[in-house]
């Protein structure tokens, strides 16, 4: 059954109201994703994966978005029912979202119950059920945040400005859920609202985790609610070809790709090896090489590397902080610089500096640490050094989870094409990089001491040169923007 769409004309304006709407379901995604960032690589470790191999845990993301994306972005853009093109999408993601943090949450205790045993070293059955929680946990939020910005698209009607506008209130909801995220995973005691969550089988640490996806549940769930609720999608436009398969539709996106895309996809992909190691590893980088403590070591150096984590959880709370108030300014300093390309350049080097940045502030904990008392934290300074890290890392995050994405949609707008499998496309971009980085992350960091540096500094190099290919080779849209 069609849908009955509302007889909106593509000259009349969508209502601003309409977009912060839709943009609010990246809050809800968003919070599950910082608990994933913040907390899952220590909880997967003290389930008795080593660090070299949790990296590998990270590879679910990107060989699921490499198929999913494209697939959901084709089979959206040529959806028709009563519910529109792409709220199932979103619902259905939304729903399998619920699952998957459940299973994760509950993996200690369901591995307990089928025969994992409180001592063991490397709890198999847990892990399992971890991994495969994580598996569909970002298969669903790749259904859910792509066809979520292919309705930002679509509400804008090809107004280029209104594009930006969109992604920019979308990155300003990533940074509203990163920030509840991080700040309920910051919270050692968060449990304590939920005391049956602490079991024989799941200690603080996971009855906190618990606690946190138990939570993301509930806004998730109210606010994909009211999204879908009160905005309905617009009139499609017959500017795809409904009857092509799949397969050839992709080929024929990426056939109808010209220069201009395929550099974006460039700079991306240099953006997102930029990114990876720090978004993946920044808490136990605080942990493990800033306040000095272990995994697996005695019990002050449990104790010291869980303080690292809470620091770090809060370290990315700031860097949301940062990135909401800079999601606001992303249309104004864009018109300043001459474009979105040129701000995106611009903060790529930022990030550059941030990432190198991370090698002193490691250098200084550590030779702090030899004049002082063992299983010290590290001094005030080197504490407000790292959250002043964190912070600062939020104003070239908020561009790159909107620019790009904006500039990909005025490409497709201007090729005629679908929002939905172009977006879906330019996913291999950010996927390619964080398989990358998963597969090299783990062996650079174990062949130079166990540590997070060298992916760092890996990072810091990537984000040098997509700072100068964004500058120098990637083009501006036309002229709606």
């Amino acid at each position: 059954m069609e849908q009955d769409y509302p007889q909106t004309s593509p000259l009349r304006p969508c209502a601003i109201w309409k977009f912060v709407a839709v943009a609010s379901i990246a809050a809800g995604v968003q919070f599950g994703w910082a608990l994933q960032l913040s907390l899952l690589t220590p909880y997967v470790q003290l389930l008795g994966v080593p660090h070299m191999w949790s990296s590998f845990i990270w590879l679910c993301g990107p060989i699921s978005g490499m198929f999913v994306q494209p697939i959901v972005g084709y089979t959206s853009d040529r959806m028709k029912t009563r519910f529109g093109r792409r709220k199932p999408f979103i619902a259905t993601g939304t729903t399998l979202i619920c699952l998957s943090v459940l299973l994760i949450g509950y993996a200690a205790d369901f591995g307990y119950a089928i025969g994992d045993k409180l001592d063991q070293k490397i709890k198999t059955r847990a892990v399992a059920l971890f991994v495969l929680g994580f598996w569909i946990l970002d298969l669903a939020n790749n259904m859910v945040q792509d066809p979520a910005r292919a309705f930002l698209a679509d509400l804008a009607r090809h107004d280029h400005r209104r594009m930006r506008i969109g992604y920019a209130f979308f990155s300003f909801f990533m940074a509203i859920g990163n920030i509840s995220g991080y700040a309920a995973g910051a919270n050692s005691k968060l449990y304590k609202f939920l005391p049956f969550t602490k079991t024989k089988a799941c200690d603080e640490y996971c009855a906190n985790l618990k606690t946190c996806f138990l939570i993301d549940i509930v806004f998730l769930l109210v606010v994909v609610f009211f999204a879908l609720s009160v905005v309905s999608e617009p009139e499609p436009e017959d500017r795809v070809n409904r009857d092509d398969p799949f397969f050839s539709q992709v080929k024929a996106a990426f056939r109808s790709f010209n220069k201009n895309m395929w550099t974006l996809f460039l700079v991306t992909a240099l953006n997102w090896i930029a990114w990876f190691p720090f978004l993946t590893y920044n808490t136990d980088w605080v942990g493990l090489e800033v306040y000095g403590g272990a995994v697996e070591g005695n019990q002050r150096q449990k104790d010291l590397y869980d303080m690292g984590v809470r620091a770090g959880a809060l370290g990315l709370m700031l860097t949301a902080a940062a990135a909401g108030l800079m999601s606001l300014g992303v249309d104004p300093l864009s018109k300043i610089l001459g474009g979105g390309r040129r701000l995106w350049g611009v903060v790529n080097f930022l990030l550059a500096a941030c990432l190198s940045m991370t090698v002193w502030v490691t250098r200084t904990a550590e030779h702090e640490r030899e004049s002082m008392p063992p299983y010290s934290p590290p001094k005030l300074s080197v504490k407000a050094a790292t959250l002043a890290l964190f912070a600062i890392t939020g104003i070239p995050q908020a561009v790159t989870y909107s620019i790009p994405f904006a500039i990909a949609s005025m490409f497709s707008s201007d090729n005629g094409g679908g929002h939905g499998l172009s977006l879906g496309v330019m996913n291999l971009s950010i996927c390619i990089p964080q398989m990358f980085i998963s597969l090299v992350s783990g062996p650079l960091d174990s062949a130079f001491g166990g540590g997070n540096l060298p992916a760092f500094v890996l990072g810091a190099i990537s984000a040098g040169l997509s700072g100068i290919a964004a500058l120098t080779i990637l083009p501006s849209p036309s002229s709606r923007a």
